[in-house]
């Protein structure tokens, strides 16, 4: 049976601090959070190509984001795709090369420059009628690869992936605690998803909250359902607090 509310409670009031996000990729966007147009730019270029070393993570969003400079929207209207592409000629992170790397940046220029800002885009993609944010994900991303996928990064939406790492930014960009920013406002994270990773993933089968195995939407929506039971209002409140590194050794 999975632990009682005030356990999760515990971890939050524990561990859902700055001080813990030194090692998270979302630290890197503190930098613009002040300027929302730019923030919310660097937030889905963080959290995308989060995933592998947490080391050369940090390393690949800050290379990308010396590149871009202080203002990230202004470099995209600016730069043409092919000085976008010639920018990021030589990027490289794990299986993202720097063609797919200016495919991703040139999909988010042209969204960004069809629907005024990547939170406009979002709230055309969400229905009121829905209870969670899992089908305005496949609208949002199919709208942004504008059918050129960059796979490693927004894979194509056929495949119905749970989108960890969209969620995740999600999450950064909605939610508002010390930890979350968020800078797109009246959205409400009661619709928010579970970004399912391997670690949540295996936290979730020791604790009892699923017994699947798989990573897909289907699982990160079951593990939401059961966070959305003992919080409705905000069900992926304890996401970073569960998943700070080492807190995996006191389940086993």
């Amino acid at each position: 049976m999975p632990p009682a509310k005030s356990f999760f409670e515990n971890l939050y009031k524990k561990y859902n601090k700055r001080d813990y996000a030194f090692s998270d990729p979302i630290s890197l966007v503190y930098l613009y959070e002040r300027k929302p147009s730019d923030c919310e730019i660097a937030g889905l270029i963080a959290s995308s190509l989060a995933y592998g070393n947490v080391k050369q993570i940090i390393k690949s969003v800050n290379g990308v984001f010396s590149v871009m400079g202080n203002n990230l929207r202004l470099y995209l209207e600016k730069k043409s795709p092919a000085q976008i592409a010639k920018d990021f000629l030589n990027f490289k992170h794990r299986f993202t090369t720097g063609a797919e790397l200016a495919v991703f940046l040139i999909n988010i220029k042209k969204a960004v420059k069809k629907h005024g800002s990547l939170e406009n885009l979002f709230r055309k993609s969400t229905k009121k009628e829905e209870e969670d944010y899992s089908n305005a994900v496949y609208r949002f991303i199919d709208e942004l690869n504008f059918s050129v996928c960059a796979p490693t990064l927004t894979p194509c939406t056929e495949k119905k992936s749970s989108f960890k790492r969209f969620n995740l930014y999600l999450r950064w960009m909605i939610r508002k605690d010390a930890v979350d920013m968020g800078i797109w406002k009246g959205i409400s994270p009661s619709g928010l998803i579970i970004p399912l990773d391997t670690h949540m993933l295996s936290i979730s089968q020791k604790l009892g909250i699923t017994s699947r195995k798989d990573s897909s939407m289907k699982t990160a929506l079951e593990i939401t359902s059961f966070f959305r039971s003992i919080n409705p209002d905000d069900p992926v409140k304890y996401d970073f607090s569960i998943t700070r590194t080492g807190i995996l050794k006191n389940f086993k």
